[in-house]
């Protein structure tokens, strides 16, 4: 249902440390109506341009904290609360191009009461923008 609003538009950048541009980062929303613990943030899987991202090149940022996808299944302090934007940044050296890019999330959720680990999907073309 609220899918389309996963990928929020205008925030693709690439990420720069040490005047080396090391990633890019962009921001997301979860895609369920009540929000959720971090420990039950299964996965997000990103395509780029039909680039699949290592999972390990993944983290999530959320209120000035950022944790490795591996991490968040011990986060039980923390949640992802609905219309909050989170920042995912992937590590890839050398980043993006300027121009567009064909974007994709996939975001595996553990909802307590559903018997199985829905995934949501979806894919938008966006811009980069300057650092």
């Amino acid at each position: 249902m609220f899918d389309h609003h996963i990928i929020c538009r205008n925030t693709l950048h690439n990420v720069v440390d040490n005047d080396d541009i090391i990633g890019f980062r962009f921001q997301a929303r979860l895609p369920y109506y009540r929000g959720l613990g971090l420990s039950m943030v299964e996965d997000l899987a990103i395509t780029i341009n039909g680039e699949k991202i290592d999972r390990q090149a993944i983290r999530l940022g959320l209120r000035g904290r950022e944790w490795a996808l591996d991490e968040l299944e011990t986060v039980y302090d923390d949640r992802w609360n609905f219309g909050e934007k989170a920042t995912i940044t992937v590590h890839k050296p050398g980043g993006l191009t300027q121009g567009k890019h064909q974007l994709e999330l996939a975001e595996q959720l553990r909802i307590s009461y559903l018997p199985f680990v829905p995934i949501t999907r979806f894919a938008t073309e966006l811009e980069l923008n300057a650092s």
